[in-house]
C-alpha cells in the first residue's frame, strides 16, 4: 500500500477527526480523551490544532493511502513555558487496522523526531502507552525511546484503571 507521509493543515481537519474519533472509540484506554468528548467539538476545533508555519507549537503529521484517505496520525506538541521549551510530547498516534503491520507506525514517529530535531532548542520527546500495550511500546522502543516510569491508575475507563508508561526520546545525536 503507498502511502504518502506529510504535515496535515487545516484543510485536514475533517478526516482528522474522523480518524481520532475512530481511534477514540476502537481503543478507548489507549487516550486520554473520549469520543463522546471529541465528538461535541466542532471541525473548527480539530483545524485550529492544526496550524500552519515551522513555528507551531502543535504539530500533526499524517498518513495518507494511494486515494488520499487520511490511515495514520501522530502529533507533537512543545511546552509553552520558558523552563520547559526543550520538550515536547508525542500525543494522538493512531494507524487504522487495514492499514497496520505495513511500517506506517514507524515512519509516523520517524517523521515527528525528525520534526521535533528541526525545531531549534528540542531536547527532549515524551509520550505515554498504556501499561499492557507491549505492540505500542515496543514500537516506540525500536525508534529510540526509553520507559522512566509508571504512572498507576492514569485513565479510568469502562471500570477500569489503566496504568500509563511514561517513555522519552533524547533527541540529541
Amino acid at each position: 500500500m503507498p502511502t504518502t507521509i506529510r504535515r496535515l493543515t487545516p484543510a485536514d481537519a475533517a478526516a482528522h477527526r474522523a480518524l481520532m474519533l475512530e481511534a477514540y472509540e476502537r481503543h478507548p484506554d489507549a487516550f486520554t480523551s473520549s469520543t463522546s468528548e471529541r465528538a461535541r467539538l466542532p471541525v473548527s476545533w480539530w483545524a485550529e490544532r492544526l496550524p500552519p508555519g515551522e513555528d507551531a507549537d502543535s504539530v500533526v503529521i499524517g498518513a495518507f493511502d494511494e486515494e488520499g484517505g487520511l490511515i495514520g496520525a501522530a502529533g507533537l506538541n512543545v511546552e509553552g513555558r520558558i523552563k520547559s521549551r526543550h520538550k515536547a510530547t508525542l500525543f494522538g498516534m493512531y494507524v487504522a487496522p487495514a492499514a497496520r503491520s505495513l511500517g506506517l507506525g514507524r515512519q509516523l514517529v520517524d517523521a515527528i523526531l525528525a520534526t521535533a530535531r528541526a525545531r531549534a532548542g528540542l531536547r527532549v520527546v515524551q509520550l505515554t502507552v498504556t501499561q499492557g500495550n507491549d505492540a505500542a511500546q515496543g514500537l516506540y522502543e525500536r525508534c529510540g525511546f526509553s520507559s522512566f516510569g509508571v504512572e498507576p491508575m492514569a485513565v479510568f475507563v469502562e471500570g477500569r484503571f489503566h496504568g500509563k508508561v511514561h517513555m522519552w526520546c533524547d533527541l540529541r545525536p
